[in-house]
């Protein structure tokens, strides 16, 4: 059985950027300002590839996260922001590499409020269903599938990285590095 004190929340931040930060937090022409900015330094870099089209990448996050917001609301949760930091579930080597190995922030699950934050199995982006809707889980929704797995807390992880590479963990509130 998964003891929930071994699990942790992970945030990668490229080199080029300031950890537990969301650019949609910044007025929209500041954003695109940032973003065009950011695609241009860093054009050979993986993580920057939705900054270079930002046409099309702010207003599907903008949805996304519109979708995730409310989903989270109807099952109890109190976000404080309307758009979330985006963490991993016990980290993810993918992403690691997509951010070019730049700043890992990790925290433990129990170190943030159960209100203020959910999750979604594999990346928010590609979560939503044709119908528009999202499955969101919130943190004691996800304890029960971890804790109805019959084996280890690796074990888990790596059939996880097998059919969505990461749970994502949106979490609804700003943080702090210090």
């Amino acid at each position: 059985m998964i003891d929930p004190k071994d699990l942790h929340i992970v945030n990668y931040c490229h080199p080029s950027c300031t950890p537990l930060q969301n650019i949609l937090w910044l007025p929209r022409d500041e954003a695109f300002q940032l973003a065009h900015q950011l695609a241009q330094a860093n054009a050979g870099a993986t993580a920057f590839w939705r900054f270079a089209d930002f046409e099309n990448y702010y207003p599907r996050r903008m949805e996304t996260d519109r979708l995730l917001h409310q989903a989270f609301i109807r099952l109890g949760g109190k976000p404080e922001v309307e758009h979330p930091l985006s963490f991993v579930l016990q980290g993810s080597d993918y992403l690691h590499g997509w951010f070019d190995h730049g700043t890992i922030t990790t925290l433990p699950l129990s170190s943030i409020p159960d209100k203020v934050f959910s999750f979604t199995l594999g990346d928010s982006m590609s979560a939503p269903r044709p119908d528009g809707t999202i499955h969101v889980f919130t943190k004691e929704m996800l304890l029960q599938k971890v804790a109805a797995y019959q084996g280890t807390l690796d074990e888990f992880m790596q059939e996880i990285a097998n059919t969505c590479h990461y749970i994502e963990v949106q979490v609804w509130r700003k943080l702090s590095t210090e």
